[in-house]
């Protein structure tokens, strides 16, 4: 079976990168470079991961985290962010979202955070 992947970043290199890494590893990966039209998406199509970026404009990572949770509790959230005080953002989300990356991510760390997220593994950010 053919792992989904939602990347949602308003930076489209950032989307596009970690669609070429992840599909090169045989996941199935769809972008989006805003929250509404990713949460259009899952309302169609559930995905097994979701890697959203915190700060965007309109829907941010926040409200993609608990829209996620709401419809497809399973689901496993990865969160990016340039967000500066990363302690009071993990902090504030350990509960919910599986792994906290700052940005730039490397491409290596998510890989192994989703390879982890797939096989069942425990929340990283703990």
């Amino acid at each position: 079976m053919q792992h989904s992947i939602m990347i949602i970043d308003d930076e489209r290199i950032v989307g596009d990168m970690a669609k070429l890494s992840l599909s090169q590893e045989g996941y199935d990966v769809e972008t989006f470079l805003d929250g509404e039209t990713a949460l259009k998406r899952l309302q169609e199509k559930p995905f097994q991961v979701v890697v959203t970026d915190l700060k965007m404009k309109g829907v941010d990572g926040l409200e993609v985290l608990r829209t996620v949770k709401q419809l497809y509790p399973q689901t496993v959230v990865i969160m990016i962010t340039a967000f500066a005080n990363l302690d009071v953002a993990i902090e504030a989300l350990r509960d919910d979202v599986f792994d906290f990356f700052p940005k730039p991510v490397k491409i290596k760390d998510l890989k192994a955070s989703i390879r982890r997220a797939l096989e069942g593994g425990g929340k990283a950010s703990q």
